[in-house]
């Protein structure tokens, strides 16, 4: 296992521009560094509408920083989510960096199942291995074998969610970064999410996470980094 930070975000800054109202600027953080060494799950503290989404999804490169580097480290070096290319950035998410947020990506005409297994396809496994930990998974997320078959557009928010958890987890990512994983489910299924987090610390893999559900929060947390402390000044 490596000794190295997975994620080392150095001097990062963000502030919105809203060209429609006359390129008015919106800063949110600036001056923040962060690194995140592997079996550590550092969950971002701070009130509504500090940034943490914010730097979640700068992390990931759905965001492109006003200034400062974004480094994931990827098969043995480190590559720059903020200067990488677009096929970079994807062969990164696909291999090293995964995303669970609490929405999922529905896409028409896909069954539940094939969307689970998607990730493990794509990075070479086979499909009936790929079908056998898709289905222990959901199985373990108690989502009915009845829906299995289903596209998940007509599902509620947290079958929804349930999917996404199991698509999420399916592949065992190095880096991982946790917006509201849990925010749409009940006591059973987010106890599971947790043991889930819990394993991918095990193995290893580095984690930053955003839970306003405090026990969730306190079950998987290595330590708080107060996204506060980088306000921007407007």
């Amino acid at each position: 296992m490596s000794t190295l930070p997975l994620i080392v975000v150095e001097d990062l800054a963000k502030t919105f521009v809203l060209h429609n109202a006359d390129s008015a600027s919106i800063p949110v953080f600036e001056r923040l560094s962060l690194e995140v060494s592997p079996s550590e799950c550092v969950v971002l503290a701070g009130e509504s509408g500090v940034g943490k989404s914010t730097l979640m999804r700068s992390i990931y490169g759905n965001y492109l920083p006003t200034q400062g580097s974004v480094r994931v480290l990827h098969d043995g070096a480190y590559v720059d989510i903020t200067q990488a290319l677009p096929h970079q950035v994807l062969d990164v998410r696909r291999r090293t960096l995964g995303y669970v947020s609490q929405f999922l990506r529905v896409i028409p005409r896909i069954s539940t199942l094939q969307l689970v297994m998607e990730p493990l396809l794509e990075n070479g496994v086979s499909t009936e291995e790929a079908q056998a930990r898709a289905e222990t998974l959901l199985s373990a997320l108690r989502l009915p074998r009845a829906h299995w078959d289903l596209p998940p557009a007509t599902f509620s928010g947290g079958e929804q969610q349930r999917v996404n958890i199991a698509r999420s987890f399916i592949r065992n990512y190095p880096v991982m970064l946790l917006d509201e994983p849990t925010a749409s489910l009940d006591a059973e299924n987010r106890a599971i999410v947790v043991t889930l987090i819990q394993q991918a610390l095990d193995r290893g893999a580095a984690m930053i996470g955003i839970f306003h559900d405090h026990d969730v929060r306190d079950a998987v947390a290595t330590r708080l980094f107060g996204v506060s402390e980088f306000k921007a000044a407007a």
